[in-house]
């Protein structure tokens, strides 16, 4: 059965929800907790000291008149304000707020241990001296779930982060740790996540930094002494998104009030989304307690996209800028590129840019020429996978009858030409090269070399194939 200072604050909610928008409400009084009513005086709890600052600033009107409607004339409300520091929880203190127009402000048992009125949390994303609190989310509209291509390389995140996005805070992905190598899409995913929140629950306070940004802000509260005020400000948050969190390592100051703020998040069910260039098992320099609790949730990699997701990836990147590509350059591009898809993105638009510059088709030879700039060394290579979708193109063979165990004599003789070409072209090992062709042998490979070489002297049709095909795969 409810006690008589909730049966109030419940009363008084329900006024309070006819009079202010549907976010602020669950913003501002939704977190507030009724603790007693004694001599015409309820006390609310509020969880900091800008929290009571917020409400007497915006929302003391309105209190005052239902405060006077529920208890009467003569009732008083009274905070009881939880201060935080970044090494323990002081006790709460009280301001008492009368229903008259002259506020009172007492505590008999402990001295205010700062001035209640001169003294916002400073925001740390905003210019200081600035006494209006308006949280940006700081998220980029065009990293949205719609944008991101989905595929074997990192399904798991994405249905995760998916997950999260539907229920931030309640599902066992808390914390969701996104990892994986340069220009996989990590940024792209947590923002998509950010995103989809916002969507889903308007009301939650998202907000997405930087490891790098979060350290510098630290340092300045550092020089500014104001360490509680900073992680006050982010224990506020519904959902943290924490990008690049490896730039934390070695920075103990910096992970000992992060492990904080993580602590009291996640203790009061709030979303926390961190991403990281390695797993957690493989972080150096970060403190154990907090590496411990990454593994909390779970932790989801992404991995180098597929040859269908890179292809897709490009398609989806031409349809969003309106332009048109070549087949062939587009499979190009997407053969070429294999491990970072920032990189993939960047050929296509740099390709595109010197077509439009020098006033020339985009072709495939134009792509070739582009590719050996762009990538350097990296890319002076053919790929295997390539190569064989010049040979199967060539002779219009499916890709998978190449593959396969088939003995078809024009099968066989693609795919020595293909296992020719890749040990002509590639550093790539025998071994390798087999693996690639349906999982023969180093000496399947070699017997091809050495066949390709003969029927090239012999027969005149033969070293008519492997003159255009060496045009067609020539980087040059």
């Amino acid at each position: 059965m409810k006690k008589d200072h909730e049966k109030i604050w419940d009363r008084c909610l329900e006024v309070i929800k006819d009079n202010v928008s549907q976010q602020s409400f669950k913003t501002w009084f939704e977190p507030i907790q009724p603790v007693k009513f004694t001599d015409n005086i309820l006390t609310i709890q509020v969880p900091s000291q800008f929290f009571y600052e917020w409400l007497e600033e915006h929302y003391i009107g309105l209190l005052k008149k239902i405060i006077r409607k529920e208890i009467g004339a003569d009732g008083r409300l009274e905070y009881s304000i939880v201060m935080e520091n970044s090494v323990k929880n002081a006790n709460p203190y009280t301001v008492r707020v009368p229903t008259s127009n002259v506020r009172e402000v007492k505590n008999p048992a402990v001295s205010l241990p700062i001035d209640v009125a001169n003294s916002p949390i400073k925001n740390p994303f905003i210019i200081p001296g600035l006494r209006k609190i308006k949280i940006e989310s700081h998220l980029n509209a065009n990293y949205s779930f719609e944008n991101f291509i989905e595929g074997d390389c990192n399904r798991l995140a994405r249905s995760a982060g998916f997950a999260v996005a539907q229920k931030p805070g309640g599902t066992a992905f808390n914390p969701l740790l996104i990892y994986g190598g340069v220009g996989l899409g990590k940024t792209h995913l947590i923002h998509a996540i950010g995103l989809e929140i916002k969507r889903n629950h308007p009301g939650k306070t998202v907000l997405y930094v930087p490891a790098e940004k979060f350290t510098q802000q630290f340092i300045e509260a550092v020089k500014n002494n104001t360490i509680g005020d900073f992680q006050q400000f982010y224990q506020m948050m519904d959902v943290l998104i924490v990008d690049d969190v490896q730039f934390l390592s070695g920075k103990e100051k910096t992970q000992d009030v992060f492990f904080h703020i993580f602590n009291h998040l996640h203790q009061n069910g709030r979303q926390l989304v961190i991403s990281s260039d390695k797993a957690p098992v493989e972080m150096t320099g970060m403190e154990q307690r907090l590496l411990s609790r990454f593994k909390w949730g779970l932790s989801a990699d992404l991995q180098a996209p597929g040859l269908e997701t890179r292809i897709a990836i490009l398609e989806k990147k031409m349809y969003a800028e309106g332009i048109e590509l070549p087949k062939e350059v587009v499979e190009y591009l997407a053969y070429s590129i294999t491990t970072n898809i920032r990189e993939l993105e960047g050929a296509m638009i740099s390709l595109i840019a010197q077509s439009s510059l020098n006033k020339k088709a985009v072709t495939l030879e134009l792509a070739k020429q582009m590719i050996d700039k762009f990538v350097k060394s990296t890319a002076r290579e053919v790929s295997i996978d390539y190569i064989q979708k010049v040979v199967c193109d060539y002779f219009d063979l499916p890709i998978d009858l190449l593959k396969s165990k088939t003995r078809k004599r024009e099968v066989v003789q693609a795919r020595q030409i293909a296992m020719y070409f890749a040990k002509k072209m590639t550093k790539s090992s025998l071994a390798n090269i087999g693996a690639h062709c349906g999982g023969k042998d180093h000496a399947t490979v070699l017997h091809a070399c050495r066949t390709v070489n003969n029927l090239q002297e012999t027969d005149k049709q033969f070293r008519g194939y492997l003159e255009d095909l060496e045009k067609k795969l020539s980087i040059h």
